[in-house]
């Protein structure tokens, strides 16, 4: 399973990669909040649930990243460590994960960019040639 982030002319494209669909929305996730901090210095300590839904299985990606933006702003938390569980149900998508973090502090987190908000420009959830999950979008900074 991997994250990463990528050039966008404007903004900043997330993308994360794991062996199943839930696997690459937690890691897409960890891309979105290191464009905000350095994620490797936020501990796991607070445990936040989110709940989204969608029709489709990308535009659940955006619900989801949007969701945890929108915790993470009112808690003053960022988030390092992600559990999401997927099911499908009467043409929906349904996700129940969790985000583990700890308050936010600008020096210890080395805070860089804020992000505003996960976009539908460029996004896709598939699987690539090598049978991985690829989960993608760019996010407004």
């Amino acid at each position: 399973m991997t994250f990463e982030n990528f050039e966008h002319k404007a903004d900043i494209g997330v993308r994360g990669t794991g062996k199943t669909v839930e696997n690459s929305f937690e890691e897409c996730a960890k891309a979105m909040f290191n464009v905000e901090v350095n994620i490797k210095k936020v501990k796991a300590k607070k445990k936040v649930k989110i709940k989204a839904s969608a029709s489709e299985i990308d535009e659940l990606l955006v619900e989801w990243l949007n969701k945890l933006l929108a915790e993470s702003g009112i808690k003053g938390v960022m988030f390092s460590k992600f559990k999401v569980k997927i099911h499908e149900k009467k043409n929906k998508y349904l996700l129940e994960g969790e985000a583990m973090g700890e308050k936010l502090d600008i020096k210890k987190h080395e805070a860089k960019e804020e992000v505003k908000a996960a976009t539908y420009s460029q996004l896709k959830v598939e699987k690539n040639k090598k049978g991985q999950w690829v989960s993608q979008c760019i996010v407004d900074v």
